[in-house]
């Protein structure tokens, strides 16, 4: 079938990170699987809405740094009385302005991975494609894991993604897709753990795995001995203070059983290699996925797309946080695939963590169960089916 280059709107902010690298992902595959592709991520709402919406990403960040109000907010909203009532007021302020520029754009396809850009950027598309005598596609991406706000689910989008089976029954359970319109892949991530994926040979604890492993440590020069085990720390949403306690404790925890290591913490501050343990303080990376590799643990909120690169990576994860209700899901996702644990007492997160270092066969197990719960090609996936299904309907629009 023909490849021809297209253009691709993709619908989202910047509540978290996860949203704008799920489209960044998809965008690369574009580029890649459609060359001459261009594409455009617009935040309808910061742009275009009005309050409350205009404010949608600094309401986020307040109330993120505070999990009980966050808490409440969620439970509030993921009603079906605050969709309907979300979903006709947005329409009647801002639909509009948001048909505007989707419209000045000419999109060949839009693609929403945001929950609140679905229903009205929807409404708005269907507008033009009624006007313009074609049919502009809508797909949803989901970039949840393991859990889903019902706003994501908005009937009659051309397909729906989703990236496990929890969410795949709540869409079913939702009933605003048809089944066959379901497509289950999993979370889309950077190109470069797919990468990764392949030199790893898709099993890190094989001789050549743990070969790669070594050469990756090596190549990256901050790890002073290449044969010691290595923790990565990923910040994330963590409070400086929490973080800090964690190394704090894992340095105790491994001193104190003899267990040569280097920690890795991203976003660190102080480093100190006192003894056997060694603490390597990184800034922003744009490499995660080389550290991924070259750790043996990741000690992380838990974040979709944290989680989700470590699997495709084989890494196991020490889960300690998460936002009440959005990732509460993706805890339990970890723990049905038993490629990690929760806790979020920095004492008892230094326990456990040593405890995987001083049992081999533990942690072999751990990252093999990782590596089937992964897909480092979901992006590839996803972008495949998109792609073909939209050159059908450019296609039969020119006709």
């Amino acid at each position: 079938q023909e490849k021809p280059p297209m253009h691709i709107i993709f619908l989202s902010a910047d509540t978290g990170g996860g949203h704008r690298a799920s489209a960044e992902a998809l965008a690369k595959q574009f580029l890649i699987q459609y060359p001459g592709s261009t594409y455009e991520l617009i935040d309808v709402w910061s742009d275009h809405g009005v309050l409350p919406y205009r404010t949608l990403v600094n309401t986020y960040k307040r109330m993120s740094a505070n999990p009980f109000e966050w808490r409440i907010f969620y439970h509030l909203s993921n009603t079906k009385l605050n969709e309907v009532c979300a979903n006709i007021h947005s329409r009647i302020t801002s639909g509009r302005a948001i048909k505007k520029r989707l419209q000045s754009s000419k999109p060949d396809c839009i693609i929403s991975v945001h929950p609140t850009m679905n229903h009205t950027p929807l409404k708005a598309t269907n507008k033009i494609s009624k006007e313009l005598g074609i049919h502009i596609p809508f797909y949803t991406v989901v970039t949840d894991l393991g859990s889903g706000h019902c706003m994501w689910f908005e009937r009659n989008v051309d397909k729906l993604y989703v990236a496990s089976d929890r969410l795949y029954n709540l869409a079913r359970k939702r009933g605003g897709t048809a089944p066959e319109d379901i497509v289950q892949t999993g979370l889309p991530i950077r190109h470069g753990f797919a990468i990764q994926n392949q030199k790893l040979m898709g099993d890190r604890t094989s001789k050549e795995g743990l070969e790669y492993q070594l050469s990756i440590r090596k190549q990256l020069k901050v790890i002073p001995n290449i044969n010691k085990q290595c923790i990565l720390i990923m910040g994330g949403g963590e409070g400086v203070g929490s973080l800090s306690q964690i190394v704090h404790e894992l340095y105790i925890s491994l001193t104190k059983n003899d267990i040569d290591a280097t920690i890795c913490v991203v976003c660190g501050r102080n480093e100190k290699s006192r003894g056997n343990v060694d603490i390597v303080p990184l800034g922003f990376l744009t490499n995660i996925p080389e550290y991924m590799v070259a750790a043996d643990i990741l000690v992380s909120k838990a974040g979709p797309g944290t989680i989700a690169e470590a699997a495709a990576v084989g890494l196991p994860v020490m889960m300690t946080s998460f936002l009440p209700g959005q990732e509460a899901g993706n805890v339990d996702v970890v723990l049905e695939s038993q490629f990690g644990e929760y806790n979020n007492k920095p004492t008892e997160i230094a326990s456990i963590v040593t405890s995987w270092l001083q049992d081999p066969t533990l942690l072999t197990k751990l990252s093999q169960s990782a590596m089937e719960a992964g897909n480092p090609y979901a992006a590839d996936e996803i972008v495949n089916d998109i792609g073909s299904n939209t050159v059908a309907w450019m296609n039969l629009n020119k006709q």
